[in-house]
């Protein structure tokens, strides 16, 4: 494969990764606070019917709680005791920049008790790794049929807003990796 064929697979796959990148907000307008008794699972459902990868990042918006990080056994029995990160500002970005699975919880035991806790999955966006002109394009009518992994909820459309694409900056760095790669083209 020549230089400038790996340069422009490197780009593409450079450039998608970092346009492709999303910002959600927890708990899309209802934002981070104690669910109601009957939405208990309210952010675990929330998560369920998104899907994360390597990048991505979450927004926690909050006026009377915190936000924690913690292992599965905080997580499981709301204690917050040995926290992994632990956030109280009210406006708390938390980028997901590795894969496996994060469990967050409020610092406040009897909250995370009443349902403010959530489990996510963070993925491998497997495209952005290792792009290959040969591979065909995912098929969803294939004769084996999605994996459990790739089976859609039916729940509620998440609203407008709930994930914003890191446009700017992606565009930005794309045209001025375009740009470069052009002129080396040229030379």
């Amino acid at each position: 494969m020549s230089s400038f064929t790996s340069f422009v697979l490197l780009f593409i796959a450079t450039a998608t990764a970092i346009v492709s990148a999303k910002e959600y907000q927890v708990g899309d307008a209802v934002g981070w606070r104690i669910p109601a008794t009957n939405e208990t699972e309210l952010y675990t459902t929330w998560a369920s019917r998104r899907k994360f990868h390597i990048g991505d990042s979450l927004r926690f918006r909050y006026s009377t709680s915190s936000v924690v990080l913690v292992d599965k056994y905080g997580y499981y029995h709301c204690d917050s005791s040995h926290p992994i990160s632990y956030f109280n500002d009210g406006d708390t970005v938390v980028n997901l920049d590795k894969e496996g699975t994060y469990y967050f919880i409020s610092g406040n035991s009897d909250r995370c008790q009443q349902g403010q806790r959530m489990i996510l999955n963070v993925k491998v966006d497997v495209q952005t790794i290792s792009p290959s002109i040969a591979d065909p394009p995912y098929n969803p009518y294939s004769a084996m049929g999605p994996s459990p992994s790739q089976v859609a909820s039916f729940g509620p459309v998440p609203q407008a807003g709930s994930a914003v694409l890191v446009s700017v900056s992606g565009v930005a760095y794309v045209v001025a990796v375009a740009g470069i790669g052009l002129s080396l083209v040229k030379l």
